[in-house]
């Protein structure tokens, strides 16, 4: 029985459906870079196994459960999308990616949900078997959302939203939402209760973003030529040796420190004599490896399907 109404499921679950359906695309980018590069580079394919594993999980539940039929739809979209990335990952990786990522198939993909219809099928009937998978699939999401610490942890340190796109902190949120309250109004709290961590983390996640945009927009006030700022003493550039020449002459510099804003200096020697040209104010961003560059796109697989479910 519906809790907030009869149409209130219909409204949610379809809802739930196409933002769930677009969070799934999010990860095109990814793999649009890797068509074109042609190689993997840092990305993994533990989120998107993780991802069909969740939906496959989802999937066996609403096969259970009557009248799921929003649940069918959505997360048997997503074993299709999924399938197909790992699918793309597989024809781009490297022989080592491609063994690893087809033993984690076969172990956890096949072999740890087969373990679960198995015993589900063997020790349990009727609605205690619903309730089983039902617990199951509740822990796991509960579990997966560890994913987005990672990305709160890398924002916080790094002081950069770079990696974590408002957009798609915002879809997540309002998928959240949507399968919170269509949970809700069909009464199964295997459904609604992950969400309200999903929608926890949402939020969080855009607060974040409001936070640490604010400050990287701010103005840094213009650094003393007499000063030394990241170990440049700035009255010692045009001291520098240079080529006798009218055009300006590029220095290289020590990389500055993660999100400062300087104001330099640079010269040139004339025959009339050194002249110096004011710069224009830049701002400096961290400069991060692949493997942490690449983070944020490993995990939106791993978010998505806990909305889903």
């Amino acid at each position: 029985m519906a809790i907030l109404g009869t149409h209130t499921p219909i409204i949610f679950g379809l809802l739930g459906n196409i933002v769930s359906c677009l969070v799934y695309m999010a990860p095109l980018p990814t793999f649009y870079r890797i068509f074109k590069k042609k190689s993997t580079e840092g990305f993994q394919s533990i989120p998107y196994s993780v991802a069909l594993f969740s939906a496959m999980l989802t999937l066996y539940y609403a096969y259970l459960k009557a009248n799921a039929f929003m649940l069918i739809t959505i997360n048997s979209v997503g074993c299709v999308i999924e399938s197909l990335y790992l699918i793309f990952y597989m024809i781009y990786a490297t022989k080592s990616s491609k063994i690893s990522t087809a033993k984690l198939l076969i172990f956890f993909n096949f072999g740890a949900f087969g373990l679960i219809v198995v015993f589900t099928y063997l020790f349990s009937t009727g609605p205690r078997r619903i309730a089983v998978v039902g617990w199951i699939c509740a822990v796991f999401s509960v579990c997966v959302f560890a994913a987005p610490l990672s990305v709160i942890r890398l924002v916080i340190k790094t002081k950069s939203v770079e990696y974590m796109p408002f957009s798609l902190s915002f879809c997540l949120t309002i998928c959240a939402v949507m399968w919170f309250m269509y949970g809700l109004s069909v009464e199964d709290f295997y459904i609604a209760t992950p969400n309200i961590m999903g929608l926890a983390f949402g939020v969080t996640q855009m607060i974040l973003y409001l936070i640490y945009s604010k400050r990287r927009n701010e103005i840094m006030p213009v650094v003393d030529p007499k000063e030394e700022v990241n170990g440049i003493h700035m009255n010692s550039i045009a001291d520098l040796p240079r080529e006798n020449s009218d055009r300006p002459q590029q220095i290289n510099y020590p990389d500055p420190a993660p999100s400062d804003q300087i104001r330099l200096k640079t010269a040139r020697t004339t025959s009339k004599g050194t002249q110096t040209i004011q710069a224009e104010t830049k701002q400096v961003q961290p400069k991060l490896p692949a493997e942490v560059t690449n983070t944020y796109a490993n995990l939106v697989p791993l978010v998505q399907p806990v909305f889903a479910i």
